[in-house]
């Protein structure tokens, strides 16, 4: 039987990405003294596997070639599967990112393992594990006991805790050459968007339709600027031209798991709630007293959300200032 585990550590313009490193994390947590192993896949990117090492990886497995110069599904794919054929893990874990989203189902397909999907908890029972995963946009979640010698798990972002473990790992070359990619990037043209991520956001103030209009952004982003937050947006608002769709969270939109989010002059429509109810703390700020999303709010402010939020910001600074 297969024993181990394999981490796909993603990066991003030279950074590791953290929601990578949570699940790497996580893979030392539940590794019970099985050895782990982090996968790093790009183009000059062998420098950062030092840094990878620091969160606990025994071994980090580097596929650094042009070939992956740019993300491409099918190159990713042979990268992993060569990194599962090299070290035999019982367990592939990823972060839930677009990029895991895209490619580690492929290979789970190929390797004719399961794949279990935006876990939000891993339960053990012995040497197996049991992801949790919600089910019905968040009405339920769902216990997976997983039957298989070989199997994929992609774990969300800001759910699992970061945390640095003693030592460096070991850094081995992998030996992989893509097949032939029929699709490759041509160009990259990177829109003026959030200046974080908002999936891996700790902090995210989103607006709705009780902003009253697209010129009112402005008060949103001062009070983003003023906590160190990301900007998010309900589907009304997106789908009204208000704002880029990468800004939406949601159920047709980005998943969040956010130490804060502040919902100004969002109703909290069950798809808006999906994309967020699993943040630790959930402030709204709507004029009507009835709207659903005070009864998932951790805190609740009844009024106009251009009044309060100029309020809110000016006291945030204050803080600062004071500190």
């Amino acid at each position: 039987m297969s024993t181990g585990y394999l981490v796909f550590v993603e990066s991003r313009g030279g950074q590791l990405r953290k929601a990578s490193l949570e699940a790497l994390s996580e893979a030392v947590r539940k590794a019970n003294g099985q050895s782990v192993t982090a996968l790093l896949i790009g183009s000059g990117v062998k420098s950062l596997a030092e840094g990878v090492g620091k969160y606990g990886a025994a071994k980090v497995l580097v596929a650094d070639s042009a070939a992956f110069a740019s993300y491409s599904t099918e190159a990713y794919a042979d990268a992993l599967v060569a990194a599962v054929k090299a070290c035999s893990p019982r367990f592939v874990f990823a972060a839930h990112t677009a990029m895991a989203r895209d490619f580690v189902p492929r290979v789970a397909a190929r390797l004719d393992a399961p794949c279990v999907a935006d876990v939000m908890e891993i339960k053990s029972e012995g040497d197996n594990l049991l992801p949790v995963r919600p089910m019905y946009s968040g009405k339920c979640f769902g216990v997976y006991e997983i039957c298989s010698d070989l199997s994929f798990i992609t774990l969300r972002p800001n759910v699992f805790a970061l945390a640095e473990s003693a030592g460096a790992g070991a850094v081995e070359d992998l030996a992989v050459s893509p097949a032939e990619v029929k699709a490759k990037v041509a160009d990259v043209q990177a829109s003026q968007g959030s200046k974080m991520e908002l999936s891996e956001a700790s902090i995210i103030v989103s607006g709705g339709r009780g902003i009253k209009g697209p010129e009112n952004w402005p008060v949103l982003q001062s009070l983003c600027d003023a906590l160190g937050a990301a900007l998010g947006a309900s589907r009304a608002v997106v789908d009204a031209g208000w704002i880029d769709h990468q800004f939406q969270v949601g159920q047709t939109g980005k998943t969040v798991s956010p130490q804060l989010y502040i919902a100004c002059g969002i109703s909290g429509a069950i798809q808006h709630l999906a994309g967020m109810s699993s943040s630790k703390v959930i402030v709204a700020i709507n004029k009507d007293p009835d709207a659903p999303i005070f009864k998932h709010a951790t805190y609740g402010i009844v009024g106009d959300v251009l009044e309060i939020v100029p309020k809110l910001t000016e006291e945030v600074r204050k803080l600062h200032e004071h500190n």
